[in-house]
């Protein structure tokens, strides 16, 4: 081997090695992301290989081919598994299993002295391992597609050099090598692989971080108890357009909540909001909107709408959720929900307008004897 190769092989190593410190540091610090884990562990993998391919250049023997053999297929094999974990929010370890199955093909021929016939088969299955982990990038596209179309690309071609390599050395036809493979193919290849692991590290980061910037985005404009909108969320969605007089606005809010709270305590309180949460967003279109606007306060949002639809489905809402008998730790309870509702203009209105008038609108349904849905007067005007 030339000291060419060996340099090459070593920047491949210190490449991988800072590579996996930057995504254990971020993984400590998004201790939720845990994809950042399994993937900083296969590069540990991959590094611990080349230190013993490394060591195998210098001293082929059988139990150093096993070692290097091994390493790169397990750390492959984890790779896959962090590239599903990334995409999917699952588990990596199924995929890894199933990846380290070419252990049980490739290692035996290296066990066996057939060392040329064990880095054939290395270098096929690392192909496969990174085809598939490109297939992984490739299925969730739809996140970031500039970003995973990228990367796809990048471990796509990290992938044609093993294969290439596999078919030099099945071209070669010699099962057994006794060092080290040494062609044209294995330099091409470790160049290809220091060029797509910048990129893939590079890319992956941005992809993450962008990411993270949705996820902590989404938290900003989520209840976290409910999993609707908040109020922030509906105002960022309606607040600056005018409402017209085919959309309007329903205003919901539980009766007698603070009692229950009182009687029952804060977290059955908390489960009647949830309860309530879920049929509000049971009884929704495609097109229509649902907030907590705070406390025991909920808003409605309807598109392309008419009064006896709103008033129907308004009235649906409360009807099932009266009908809820809610089980809480110190015991079971039923809640009902009075609403208003009020719509736009064929001018446009204001969104705070109308939602002001669906709030006196429930207001008149509280003084009317709650568990009822009133119209405002501004229903709908032209």
């Amino acid at each position: 081997m030339s000291l060419d190769y060996t340099s090459l092989l070593l920047a491949v190593g210190f490449s991988a090695t800072c590579l996996g410190l930057t995504l254990f540091g971020m993984w400590l610090t998004a201790r939720s992301e845990k994809f950042l884990l399994t993937w900083a562990v296969s590069l540990l993998l991959v590094v611990a290989d080349i230190f013993a391919y490394d060591a195998y250049i210098d001293m082929p023997g059988r139990l150093l081919g096993i070692a290097t053999l091994a390493l790169l297929l397990l750390g492959f094999s984890a790779m896959l598994g962090a590239a599903y974990q990334f995409r999917t929010g699952g588990s990596p370890i199924p995929r890894a299993v199933f990846g380290s199955i070419s252990l049980a093909i490739a290692l035996p021929a290296m066990a066996l002295g057939y060392d040329g016939l064990g880095f054939m088969f290395e270098n096929l299955f690392a192909a496969l391992l990174l085809f598939a982990t490109a297939f992984e990038y490739w299925k969730g596209r739809n996140e970031a597609p500039a970003l995973t179309i990228g990367i796809t690309a990048l471990y796509s071609a990290t992938a044609a050099s093993f294969a290439l390599c596999a078919i030099v050395l099945a071209w070669d036809g010699k099962l057994i090598l006794g060092h080290a493979p040494s062609n044209w193919a294995e330099e091409l290849s470790l160049i290809i692989v220091i060029a797509s692991m910048t990129g893939i590290g590079a890319l992956s980061l941005a992809l993450n971080q962008g990411r993270l910037a949705r996820h902590h985005r989404h938290n900003a404009l989520t209840d976290p108890l409910t999993g609707l909108l908040n109020r922030r969320a509906l105002f960022d969605l309606h607040g600056n357009a005018p409402v017209g007089a085919f959309t309007a606005v329903v205003v919901f809010d539980l009766d007698g909540f603070k009692a229950i709270n009182d009687e029952f305590g804060h977290a059955a309180g908390d489960e009647v909001l949830r309860v309530f949460a879920r049929e509000l967003a049971g009884n929704l279109r495609p097109t229509d909107v649902a907030a907590r606007m705070g406390g025991e306060e909920f808003a409605l949002v309807l598109k392309r709408t008419l009064p006896e639809t709103v008033e129907a489905t308004a009235e649906a809402i409360r009807a099932a959720f009266a009908a809820c008998r809610i089980e809480t730790e110190t015991g079971s309870l039923t809640c009902t929900v009075s609403a208003g509702f009020a719509f736009g203009t064929k001018e446009g209105l204001s969104f705070d307008k109308v939602l002001s008038a669906a709030d006196n609108a429930l207001y008149a349904a509280k003084r009317g004897g709650r568990n009822r849905v009133t119209a405002s007067p501004l229903r709908r005007v032209g």
